[in-house]
């Protein structure tokens, strides 16, 4: 397990590569955005804007794929800003927090029309406890309806333009034509979007869940997406993208943030709105040996807020930990809706850990200590 020199990310996070002199490529996208031209880059959106805007008000201008939280609340903010009149469409979380909802209304008084889309509960606590048992992610059916309910509203709605926010392979690291991509399509969504190798119907079937049931999974159609001229591009293309003054940006527009720094987390204000989310990132530790401490570290050291020595302390401190809590919501409650208890997740837990990243006794087993935490084997290159 090696470490980038710059950030603290270790090579085993998925499409993150290392150069010659050991710097990862997410620092290296970093890097090169001393290199654009972001007034022209602006100027790029403004023209795209104006292509799309509806000057006799028979539609809606764009959709802005919504969760509440401070990024989405910052991409409604500069279209509205921007003269917009946006229709902000949401696909609700596994298991909404109190914060979350509170986050949504919040949203809506920033003066928007909005949708909220509700996946059948009974089908999403299958599809979580699949997900889970399957590829090690509780959030697989979110992770999908995040890109898919958003586009078919696109559709459904006739509004060609999707404004996304951040592109996720330029911030956390991945391959380079990807990380300088302006636009999000299918081809993304089935590289990137989170399918882990599960595809929609590879699920069909299973504990009598039927086609009819995975309408809100299913991307549009290649002729309904042209018939409508979709289109969804990444904001952070086009304007600098740093969550941190996202953050500051939202809160000073009615988001609430938590009361204390959020579990598996260095910082109070992002990952607020599903229970699920501590689950989510434990299983990230156990299978690649660093968790969203460490996203959030890396970004932070990158825009020279922090040193690698203060970050790597930090990641020590909160990656990784077992979440016997979220957001205030004790683990058995978070797995009820799935059928599962405390022990028979703990199993699933030591079946998706990679074990080379973890100390063991004599006989194989996983160390833990008295909280239920693995001990990693290395935080930096020793």
């Amino acid at each position: 397990m090696k470490y980038c020199t710059r950030c603290v990310m270790p090579d085993t996070k998925p499409d993150l590569q290392l150069d010659t002199e050991g710097v990862c490529n997410a620092c290296r996208s970093y890097e090169r955005r001393n290199e654009i031209n972001w007034d022209e880059r602006k100027r790029e959106l403004l023209q795209i804007l104006e292509k799309y805007r509806q000057p006799d008000g028979s539609n809606w201008d764009c959709i802005v794929p919504v969760s509440g939280g401070k990024d989405s609340t910052y991409q409604v903010i500069r279209m509205l800003q921007l003269g917009m009149n946006p229709l902000c469409v949401t696909s609700t979380t596994c298991d909404l927090s109190d914060i979350g909802r509170k986050n949504i209304e919040n949203l809506k008084h920033l003066g928007v029309d909005y949708v909220e889309f509700s996946p059948n509960p009974l089908i999403r606590a299958k599809l979580n406890r699949i997900g889970l048992e399957q590829v090690g992610d509780i959030s697989w059916p979110e992770h999908i309806g995040i890109f898919t309910i958003p586009v078919r509203a696109a559709v459904q709605f006739n509004v060609p333009l999707i404004i996304w926010g951040e592109n996720p392979q330029n911030e956390y690291g991945g391959p380079a034509a990807t990380a300088e991509s302006n636009i999000l399509n299918r081809r993304w969504l089935e590289r990137f979007g989170g399918l882990l190798g599960l595809r929609i119907s590879d699920v069909v079937g299973i504990d009598g869940i039927d086609h009819r049931h995975l309408l809100a999974y299913t991307y549009p159609s290649d002729e309904d997406l042209a018939h409508v001229g979709v289109t969804g591009l990444f904001l952070g293309y086009y304007l600098p993208w740093d969550g941190l003054s996202n953050a500051l940006i939202a809160q000073a527009h009615g988001l609430t943030t938590y009361h204390k720094t959020v579990e598996g987390s260095m910082v109070n204000y992002e990952n607020l709105d599903n229970y699920q989310t501590g689950i989510h990132d434990y299983f990230k530790f156990l299978k690649f040996g660093f968790g969203h401490a460490t996203d959030l570290a890396c970004m932070q050291v990158r825009r020279g807020r922090l040193t690698r020595q203060d970050a790597l302390e930090i990641v020590k401190k909160h990656d990784g930990k077992f979440p016997w809590n979220y957001l205030g919501k004790p683990l058995e409650n978070i797995l009820k809706p799935l059928e599962l208890t405390v022990d028979e997740f703990i199993q699933i837990c030591d079946k998706f850990t990679n074990k080379k990243l973890f100390r063991q006794d004599s006989t194989g087993n996983l160390i833990k200590d008295k909280d239920g935490n693995l001990i990693k084997i290395n935080y930096d290159n020793l």
